[in-house]
C-alpha cells in the first residue's frame, strides 16, 4: 500500500472516532461554543475538536513517515504549540491577540529553525539582504495563512473541508514531484479533516474550535512552504501554493478590505461578513455556501496542477487574470447583504 493511502486511512479513522470521547470530555468540562449575534448556530455546541484533528494527524504521521525527523520535529513542534494555545483561548484562558501577536510568529520561527523558509527574494538578491527578506515573508506568510484559518471557522464544515481540498491537491502536487514529507503530511491532513467532517458538517454536532483551525492554518502553511515543483518556471513555484490556498487568501482579503472601509481591525472584529456568510445570503443557504467554497478551492487547486506545466508567460496570464476576477468578486460581495459589525469602541445602542 502506498504511504499516502496509509496516512489518510489511519488520519481518518483515528479522527473520526476520537472525536466521540473528544465531544464528551467538552461537554464534561463545559467547553462549549454558545449562540450569539456573531454565530450561526442556535444551540451550544461542544468545542475541542481540533483535539480528535491533532491525534489523527500525529498518529498518522508518526506511523507512516520513514525520513529524517529533523523538520518533522520542528513541523510537529510548531503545530503542537498552537493547537495548545487555540484550546486554551477556546476555554478563555488567553487574551485573544497572544494567537497573532506571539503564538503564530514563534511557530514561523520553528520552522525558520527546522530549515523551512520561502524562498523568493533570495534568487533576486544574493547574500543576507536576500535571506533575511525571505525569512520575514516567512514569518508574515506563516502569521497570514494561520490566521486566515482561524477566521475561516465560521460555517459547519467550511474550515475541515476547505483546509482538506487544498491538503488533497498538496499531496497530489508532491507525489507528482517525489516529495515524501509533504505527500505523507498533507494525506494524514486530508484523512484528519475528512473524519473530522463527519461530526462538524451541517449541521455539526462538534465544532473543531481555535485549537483545530489553527493546526490546520499552520500545516497548510508548512505545506505550502515546502512544495517544490522544481522544473516548473519560477512563477509557478509561488502561485502553485497560492492557488491551492486561494479559498483563504481570497476571504481573508475579502473581510480585510471590507472590515478596514468601516473602521475595523480585521482580525480582532468576529462577524458575519465573510464570504461564506455572503454567499448564504445571497440565495445559496449554509450549505450551499459551504459547497460553494469546496468548489472554488477544487477549481483553484485544479488550476495549481496545471501551472507548472505551462510556460511562464501563461502563469503571469492566469495570475493577472485571477487577480481581475478576485477584485471583481470583492466588489460584488461587498454589494452583497451581510451582518455590518459596530466600530470597535462604538456603544451598542440601547434596547
Amino acid at each position: 500500500m502506498q504511504p499516502e493511502i496509509t496516512a489518510v486511512s489511519v488520519a481518518f479513522l483515528a479522527t473520526l472516532v476520537a472525536t466521540i470521547p473528544v465531544r464528551r470530555l467538552a461537554l464534561y468540562c463545559g467547553l462549549v461554543d454558545k449562540p450569539g449575534p456573531r454565530k450561526v448556530h442556535l444551540n451550544p455546541i461542544p468545542l475541542l475538536g481540533g483535539l480528535a484533528i491533532y491525534i489523527g494527524v500525529i498518529l498518522a504521521v508518526m506511523l507512516v513517515h520513514r525520513g529524517s525527523i529533523g523538520q518533522i520535529v520542528g513541523i510537529l513542534a510548531g503545530a503542537t504549540m498552537l493547537a495548545l494555545v487555540g484550546i486554551l483561548d477556546d476555554g478563555g484562558l488567553l487574551h485573544h491577540q497572544i494567537k497573532l501577536l506571539l503564538a503564530m510568529p514563534i511557530a514561523s520561527v520553528l520552522l525558520l529553525v527546522s530549515g523551512i523558509r520561502a524562498r523568493i527574494f533570495a534568487p533576486l538578491f544574493p547574500g543576507p539582504i536576500g535571506a533575511a527578506m525571505d525569512i520575514a515573508f516567512t514569518i508574515f506568510w506563516v502569521t497570514g495563512i494561520t490566521a486566515a484559518f482561524s477566521i475561516l471557522d465560521h460555517m459547519d464544515g467550511l474550515c475541515a473541508g476547505v483546509a482538506g481540498v487544498a491538503a488533497g491537491f498538496f499531496t497530489i502536487a508532491a507525489v507528482q514531484t517525489g516529495q515524501v514529507l509533504v505527500a505523507t503530511l498533507g494525506a494524514a491532513t486530508l484523512g484528519a479533516a475528512l473524519g473530522f467532517l463527519r461530526w462538524n458538517f451541517n449541521p455539526a454536532k462538534i465544532f473543531m474550535g481555535d485549537g483545530g483551525a489553527m493546526f490546520l492554518g499552520y500545516l497548510m502553511a508548512t505545506l505550502s512552504l515546502k512544495i517544490r515543483p522544481e522544473e516548473a518556471p519560477s512563477v509557478a513555484k509561488w502561485l502553485v501554493p497560492v492557488l491551492i490556498l486561494g479559498v483563504p487568501i481570497f476571504d481573508t482579503v475579502l473581510v480585510s478590505i471590507s472590515r478596514a472601509r468601516r473602521g475595523l481591525i480585521p482580525f480582532t472584529s468576529p462577524g458575519k461578513d465573510h464570504t461564506a456568510h455572503r454567499l448564504s445570503n445571497i440565495g445559496l443557504g449554509h450549505r450551499g455556501a459551504v459547497l460553494t467554497m469546496y468548489a472554488l478551492g477544487i477549481l483553484f487547486g485544479g488550476a495549481a496542477l496545471w501551472v507548472p506545466s505551462r510556460p511562464a508567460a501563461q502563469s503571469l496570464v492566469l495570475a493577472a487574470v485571477l487577480s481581475v476576477c478576485g477584485l471583481t468578486a470583492i466588489a460584488f460581495l461587498e454589494s452583497a447583504p451581510y451582518e455590518r459589525q459596530n466600530k470597535l469602541h462604538q456603544p451598542s445602542p440601547t434596547p
